[in-house]
Protein backbone atom coordinates (compact mmCIF):
# COMPACT_ATOMS: atom_id res chain seq x y z
CA UNK A 1 0.00 0.00 0.00
CA UNK A 2 1.56 3.50 -0.85
CA UNK A 3 -0.19 6.78 -0.18
CA UNK A 4 -0.37 9.09 -3.00
CA UNK A 5 -0.32 12.98 -3.02
CA UNK A 6 0.44 14.90 -5.82
CA UNK A 7 3.86 17.07 -5.66
CA UNK A 8 3.42 20.89 -4.62
CA UNK A 9 -0.34 19.83 -2.83
CA UNK A 10 -0.27 20.43 1.14
CA UNK A 11 -0.12 17.63 3.35
CA UNK A 12 -3.42 15.85 3.72
CA UNK A 13 -5.22 16.15 7.31
CA UNK A 14 -6.25 13.03 8.63
CA UNK A 15 -7.20 11.43 5.49
CA UNK A 16 -4.64 10.36 2.20
CA UNK A 17 -5.30 11.96 -1.25
CA UNK A 18 -4.80 8.29 -2.77
CA UNK A 19 -3.96 4.47 -1.94
CA UNK A 20 -2.37 2.07 -4.34
CA UNK A 21 -2.67 -0.79 -3.61
CA UNK A 22 -3.07 -4.66 -4.83
CA UNK A 23 -4.55 -7.70 -3.58
CA UNK A 24 -8.01 -9.48 -2.48
CA UNK A 25 -10.48 -6.58 -1.65
CA UNK A 26 -12.86 -6.53 1.25
CA UNK A 27 -15.95 -4.30 0.85
CA UNK A 28 -17.57 -3.31 3.91
CA UNK A 29 -21.24 -2.03 3.65
CA UNK A 30 -22.24 0.83 5.76
CA UNK A 31 -22.09 0.45 9.40
CA UNK A 32 -23.30 2.46 12.39
CA UNK A 33 -23.11 3.44 15.79
CA UNK A 34 -24.82 0.49 17.38
CA UNK A 35 -23.92 -2.85 18.96
CA UNK A 36 -24.68 -5.90 17.96
CA UNK A 37 -27.67 -5.71 20.39
CA UNK A 38 -29.08 -2.61 18.25
CA UNK A 39 -28.35 -0.24 21.19
CA UNK A 40 -27.24 3.03 19.37
CA UNK A 41 -24.39 5.19 21.16
CA UNK A 42 -25.94 8.45 22.26
CA UNK A 43 -23.63 11.34 20.37
CA UNK A 44 -22.32 11.75 17.03
CA UNK A 45 -18.30 10.57 18.64
CA UNK A 46 -19.81 7.40 20.50
CA UNK A 47 -21.36 6.70 17.30
CA UNK A 48 -18.22 7.04 15.00
CA UNK A 49 -16.13 4.88 17.38
CA UNK A 50 -19.05 2.12 17.65
CA UNK A 51 -19.58 2.00 13.65
CA UNK A 52 -15.47 1.79 13.45
CA UNK A 53 -16.08 -1.35 15.92
CA UNK A 54 -18.32 -2.78 13.57
CA UNK A 55 -15.78 -2.32 10.51
CA UNK A 56 -12.88 -4.08 12.17
CA UNK A 57 -15.56 -6.75 13.36
CA UNK A 58 -16.30 -7.55 9.54
CA UNK A 59 -12.55 -6.89 8.66
CA UNK A 60 -11.47 -9.29 11.44
CA UNK A 61 -14.17 -12.44 9.86
CA UNK A 62 -12.37 -11.68 6.56
CA UNK A 63 -8.78 -11.86 7.81
CA UNK A 64 -7.81 -8.14 7.31
CA UNK A 65 -6.76 -5.15 9.89
CA UNK A 66 -7.63 -1.74 10.25
CA UNK A 67 -4.53 -0.31 8.48
CA UNK A 68 -5.66 -2.64 5.27
CA UNK A 69 -8.51 -0.07 4.98
CA UNK A 70 -7.94 2.21 1.69
CA UNK A 71 -10.99 3.92 1.59
CA UNK A 72 -13.63 5.54 4.08
CA UNK A 73 -16.66 6.81 3.21
CA UNK A 74 -18.57 8.55 6.09
CA UNK A 75 -22.14 9.79 5.97
CA UNK A 76 -23.21 11.65 8.45
CA UNK A 77 -26.34 13.61 9.39
CA UNK A 78 -25.15 17.82 10.66
CA UNK A 79 -21.72 18.12 9.24
CA UNK A 80 -21.21 21.12 11.94
CA UNK A 81 -22.05 18.61 14.78
CA UNK A 82 -18.92 16.86 13.14
CA UNK A 83 -16.66 19.53 12.46
CA UNK A 84 -17.44 21.07 16.10
CA UNK A 85 -16.74 17.39 17.81
CA UNK A 86 -13.69 17.05 15.52
CA UNK A 87 -10.76 16.43 18.47
CA UNK A 88 -13.71 13.82 20.16
CA UNK A 89 -14.06 11.98 16.96
CA UNK A 90 -10.44 12.19 16.30
CA UNK A 91 -9.43 10.64 19.38
CA UNK A 92 -11.79 7.97 18.84
CA UNK A 93 -11.03 6.92 15.44
CA UNK A 94 -7.45 6.32 17.01
CA UNK A 95 -8.49 4.30 19.23
CA UNK A 96 -10.38 1.90 16.63
CA UNK A 97 -8.19 2.54 13.57
CA UNK A 98 -4.39 3.95 14.89
CA UNK A 99 -2.58 6.19 13.46
CA UNK A 100 -4.06 4.85 9.77
CA UNK A 101 -5.52 7.42 7.58
CA UNK A 102 -6.45 6.30 4.17
CA UNK A 103 -8.41 7.72 1.70
CA UNK A 104 -12.09 9.41 3.52
CA UNK A 105 -15.25 11.50 2.20
CA UNK A 106 -17.09 12.67 4.31
CA UNK A 107 -20.83 13.52 3.16
CA UNK A 108 -23.84 15.40 4.68
CA UNK A 109 -27.01 13.65 4.13
CA UNK A 110 -30.31 14.15 5.14
CA UNK A 111 -31.38 11.11 7.06
CA UNK A 112 -29.83 7.70 7.64
CA UNK A 113 -32.16 4.60 6.98
CA UNK A 114 -32.18 4.07 11.58
CA UNK A 115 -33.74 7.38 12.32
CA UNK A 116 -31.66 7.46 15.78
CA UNK A 117 -28.41 6.93 13.74
CA UNK A 118 -26.15 10.27 13.22
CA UNK A 119 -23.13 8.87 10.99
CA UNK A 120 -22.96 5.74 8.44
CA UNK A 121 -19.44 4.23 7.49
CA UNK A 122 -18.58 2.42 4.48
CA UNK A 123 -15.13 1.16 4.44
CA UNK A 124 -12.88 -0.79 1.40
CA UNK A 125 -9.85 -2.92 2.39
CA UNK A 126 -7.13 -4.54 0.40
CA UNK A 127 -5.38 -7.54 1.55
CA UNK A 128 -2.06 -7.47 0.55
Amino acid sequence: MRFLHPDGWPAAKGYANGVLAEGRLIFVAGQVGCDAGGTFAADLPSQVEQALKNIVAVLESGGARPDQVVRLTWYMTDLGDYNARLGEIGAAYRRIMGRHFPAMTAIEVRALVDPRARVEIEATAVIE
